[in-house]
């Protein structure tokens, strides 16, 4: 074997040492791709209410959908309120009328060690009405408000009222739930709650005065 080819096969380990190495470096530096999320809405296959070709057609069903558009919007007054943000909006139409920050549901979970009963501290996302206005309202403490205070809930009903922690005014909308005042301002903008909207006392006064009962609430 001439001296040619001797060095031809000490190379071939050699070079396919380094390939591996290579490669190796290269996931190392460059590893692959997480695999893709599936897809859930592809724009290429979605179907979409298409205008006719026509102009006038054209015209005429856009102001049809316009139309159909202005009826989801509601009439009078409502609350919305933004549980991401906190940020409680009285409107009218488009139109901002009040605006506070809020406190709304944590999201934090409590379990009773002894029975298992389980909460979760979440704002209900939906769309409610107002139900009924209260001025001083006592708060009835719910079995998770001892709980979550190491004690038991008391078999004594008149043990359960709190008559400071809701504020001056309520506004409920069902199942428990209410718009109310709170002792806790400086938390205001965190969501802290149980469940309820929080808000200042003088965004809450002002909140109070222009809702009636019937007022639609949506929550996201």
């Amino acid at each position: 074997m001439n001296r040619r080819a001797r060095v031809g096969l000490l190379l071939v380990p050699l070079l396919i040492l380094l390939a591996v190495a290579g490669v190796a470096v290269r996931l190392l530096v460059f590893p692959p791709p997480p695999p893709l999320a599936p897809e859930v809405i592809s724009l290429d296959t979605a179907e979409f209410p298409l205008l006719s070709e026509d102009p006038r057609k054209a015209k005429k069903e856009l102001e049809q959908a316009r139309r159909a558009l202005a009826k989801l919007i509601p009439k009078g007054e409502y609350i919305v309120i933004n549980t991401h943000a906190n940020i409680a909006q009285m409107r009218l139409g488009e139109k901002v009328l009040l605006q506070g920050v809020c406190s709304t549901g944590s999201g934090g979970a409590l379990t009773d060690s002894l029975t298992g009963q389980k909460w979760i501290f979440n704002t209900p996302h939906g769309v409610f009405r107002i139900q009924n206005k209260l001025k001083d309202p006592i708060w009835r403490k719910p079995d998770w408000a001892f709980v979550e205070e190491g004690e038991r809930p008391p078999r004594d009903v008149s043990e359960r009222f709190d008559f400071n922690v809701m504020g001056d005014y309520a506004m409920g909308f069902g199942d428990g739930y209410f718009i109310h005042g709170t002792i806790y301002e400086r938390l205001l903008g965190i969501s802290v709650t149980h469940g309820c909207v929080r808000l200042g006392s003088d965004d809450l006064k002002k909140f109070y005065d222009r809702t009636k009962p019937g007022t639609p609430v949506y929550i996201f």
